[in-house]
């Protein structure tokens, strides 16, 4: 069941993640609303990350037969983890252990046939923020172009217990509009 899904103990048996938790205060609602739901085991906070998203992404939908969303999510979770694994690294770019730990990204996807949810886990002290990139910076982008895609449909919450944060971002699934739907598209 959905309400499960996102579950997951860190090493010292405190909840990281529950599926649909950001979502308090608006009007989705977690539980039996989400029928659907896929969780990756946890992922070390690696630069080999996204990429490991990106394809859980890319099969996750398919299998759920909703590959016409899969080009845009997998950019979103892609900058999402990436995000998350900045924000797990010191300085030099090598991971920043947590309690003797390799720091992990968790990824839950959730859909109730209407909206597609992604939750993007990690265990990071700070909040993400939007920057400010300058024409010939290399980096910066990559809140703004999550709220591009989604159409400002994302936001975070820091973690129940522990060092961390959830960022999450929705999307309308094409079918459930019609056709297509303006925030599913690049």
């Amino acid at each position: 069941a959905s309400e499960a899904a996102c579950d997951d103990a860190s090493p010292e048996g405190r909840t990281m993640a529950q599926p649909g938790q950001h979502i308090a205060g608006t009007a989705l609602r977690p539980g039996p609303a989400w029928p659907v739901s896929s969780v990756m085991p946890p992922l070390a906070a690696l630069p080999t990350a996204p990429s490991v998203a990106r394809a859980h992404v890319r099969a996750t939908l398919a299998a759920w037969r909703m590959s016409g969303l899969a080009d845009a999510l997998e950019l979103v979770v892609s900058e999402l983890v990436a995000n998350g694994v900045n924000a797990s690294a010191d300085g030099d770019g090598a991971p920043r252990y947590v309690e003797g730990r390799m720091p992990v990204i968790r990824l839950c996807l959730l859909t109730d046939g209407v909206r597609l949810v992604a939750e993007v886990w990690d265990q990071a002290s700070g909040v993400p923020v939007r920057l400010s990139a300058g024409r010939d910076d290399e980096s910066g982008r990559g809140l703004d172009l999550v709220d591009t895609i989604t159409g400002s449909r994302w936001g975070w919450h820091p973690a129940r217990s522990g060092p961390g944060k959830c960022v999450w971002c929705e999307f309308t699934v094409p079918a459930a509009t019609g056709g297509g739907s303006r925030h599913a598209t690049i």
